[in-house]
């Protein structure tokens, strides 16, 4: 097998990972680590190699741009509290406390290697997170937590991580200058953020054309990333800017194309660079082995010490958390911002799995320092980290489900589709106010008025029907069912014109694009409610 059929493998395997996970209520990407150590460890599959340090900015953009497009800044406002207390406090915790316990374990280790270790695996990864607390059907406050610790941890540890790098290599350190550097940092990558997504806001405007909006949203997060670390600034942190700015300002309301397509997009690029990223840690396992050269059954201690400190440090420090968290929002009304029960902070101990950013880092450490002499404790370093990752990755995740539903964690349901039908209510709300509008600014006749009106009030009694009598309610059912059945004779009869024009687009002298058009029209027709 060679790299390229190795490729297309994983790929393959990325995609049925989702109906295989769905059908055992495992995360794909779980499956995909567990399905890229099975590869690595057959003789017929080959090493993979790729510049650890190009790991990163192929992966991470894309990924960081997808989830952030689910969220909004409202969300991080609503969260700020325990995002903050996850993602920068507790990362710069675990890192302290896993270099203390590695100098133990390996005397005479410097700090700064230490650090390094701790910085690398102290950051949950925010795809498995995601992933994870979809498959589980974990309730919305929490996955917006999680998201956001995931979203934004990686700022504060690679910053640490370059830091305590420089420092084993060039064997010096300044506190007041690892501090300017994560000012700077955080400073360059909110300008390069905002202005990338200010300017493909314009950019997009001007285009018109869906697909080559989606194609420049593909090119948008690679940019911010590259762009922020060559200036110095954190290239996550660039990316998380330009997906919310662009999220809140990018396409006009009624550009459904733009929408339909980016969306579908996404989804695919989401899914296969998803599957990739993990199987590729499955797959690093030979390389991992490779370089501690047979002797990492006297590793496993401290590996199984340092995993030991990472999920213990994490639920020591959610419980207090968790605590002052309800401290803050007690007598308030709490809406959105409601405090996290114990056995939410007990999931969100065990969601903690890290992930491809660690492995990238840990391949990332150089083999040689300034003056010609080896990294300290390099191949120990990241046997320790692939350890941890695959410990948080297999066992947290294979048994995280399980946890779930022993605890009873789940989403309201009840409550989402209460909210749902209320923001149909709101909408529909609109689309009659904007009616009136109309039929006070020019002459509308009175059947269509009458028609478009109907329509709008049924909707609202469909999205809130306790609000309306039987009466209403027995004619809103009466005219749905009459709807239905128009809506499936209307598909059948689109379904014909679509046969035709796959007919027509094989005829002799047709011209394949003017086909592609008209279905593409039929398509959007179909896509309709």
């Amino acid at each position: 097998m060679d790299q390229l059929t190795l490729l297309f493998v994983v790929l393959l395997a990325s995609i049925l990972s989702v109906p295989v996970g769905s059908r055992l209520k495992l995360p794909p990407p779980v499956l995909m680590t567990v399905f890229g150590v099975v590869l690595a460890v057959l003789p017929f599959v080959p090493d993979v190699r790729i510049e650890p340090e190009l790991i990163l900015p192929l992966v991470l953009p894309p990924l960081l741009y997808a989830a952030a497009q689910r969220t909004s800044w409202r969300q991080f406002r609503t969260n700020a509290r325990p995002i903050l207390l996850l993602a920068v406090a507790l990362v710069l915790v675990t890192t302290a406390v896993v270099a203390a316990v590695f100098r133990e374990l390996v005397p005479g280790v410097p700090v700064a290697a230490a650090v390094a270790l701790g910085a690398l695996i102290s950051p949950p990864d925010p795809v498995a997170a995601t992933a994870v607390a979809g498959s589980v059907g974990l309730p919305r406050r929490l996955v917006s937590v999680l998201e956001g610790e995931g979203l934004f941890n990686d700022v504060t540890a690679l910053v640490i991580y370059g830091v305590a790098i420089g420092a084993a290599v060039t064997s010096t350190f300044s506190a007041s200058g690892a501090l300017g550097r994560l000012v700077f940092s955080a400073v360059v990558a909110v300008a390069v953020g905002w202005l990338l997504g200010w300017g493909s806001t314009r950019l997009m405007g001007l285009l018109g054309d869906a697909t080559l909006q989606v194609g420049l949203s593909l090119l948008v997060p690679f940019a911010a990333y590259v762009i922020a670390d060559q200036l110095g600034g954190s290239g996550v942190l660039a990316v998380l800017i330009c997906a919310l700015h662009l999220g809140e300002h990018a396409g006009d309301e009624d550009d459904v194309t733009y929408r339909l397509t980016g969306t579908a997009f996404w989804e695919v690029v989401e899914l296969l660079v998803t599957g990739m990223a993990f199987g590729l840690i499955g797959l690093e396992l030979h390389t991992v082995m490779v370089s501690v050269d047979g002797h990492w059954r006297g590793m496993l201690g401290d590996a199984a010490a340092v995993i030991a400190v990472v999920v213990l440090v994490r639920f020591v420090w959610l419980l207090p958390a968790a605590w002052f968290s309800r401290l803050l929002s007690h007598g308030r009304d709490h809406g959105e911002d409601e405090p996290i029960t114990w056995q939410e902070t007990v999931v969100m101990w065990w969601a903690g799995m890290r992930g491809v950013a660690s492995v990238a880092l840990a391949l990332a450490i150089p083999r040689t320092v300034d003056g010609g002499g080896a990294f300290p404790q390099r191949d120990r370093i990241l046997f320790v980290a692939f350890c941890t990752v695959l410990f948080t990755l297999l066992v947290q995740g294979l048994t995280l489900p399980l946890l779930v539903r022993l605890l009873g964690v789940g989403a309201d349901s009840a409550a989402e589709e209460r909210m749902e039908r209320e923001l149909w209510h709101r909408a529909t709300r609109a689309g009659l106010a904007r009616l009136k509008e109309l039929v006070a600014e020019g002459e509308l006749p009175d059947e269509l008025v009458e028609r478009l009106r109907r329509r709008q009030r049924d909707r609202l009694i469909r999205a809130l029907p306790e609000t309306y009598d039987e009466s209403q309610r027995a004619a809103v059912r009466e005219r749905t069912a009459y709807a239905q059945r128009f809506r499936e004779v209307e598909r059948e009869m689109l379904s014909a014109s679509r046969r035709e024009m796959q007919t027509a687009r094989s005829e002799p002298g047709a011209d394949p694009e003017l086909v592609d058009r008209v279905l593409r029209s039929l398509d959007l027709r179909s896509a309709r409610p």
